[in-house]
């Protein structure tokens, strides 16, 4: 598993985001405090307190073509 801290600011950012997840075959989360959601799940993501950054969770062993097209998202 391997996890980076994400922000999505806009409408936009999220349709963008789960555009791109929903494209993997394996299992990708975002957790933020007590709360994890499926990152394919649209109504998912935006029941997530957005804003602040969240927890991406992506549940496989090869996962730099993924956090390479998620690199916009990612927050230091």
């Amino acid at each position: 598993m391997r996890t980076c801290k994400i922000l999505l600011n806009t409408v936009t950012d999220v349709k963008e985001f789960v555009s791109l997840v929903s494209g993997c075959t394996y299992e990708v989360g975002l957790v933020s405090g007590r709360y994890s959601v499926n990152a394919k799940s649209i109504m998912g993501v935006f029941s997530l307190d957005l804003s602040k950054p969240v927890t991406l969770c992506a549940h496989f062993d090869d996962t730099d073509r993924l956090f390479a097209e998620l690199r916009k998202f990612k927050v230091a």
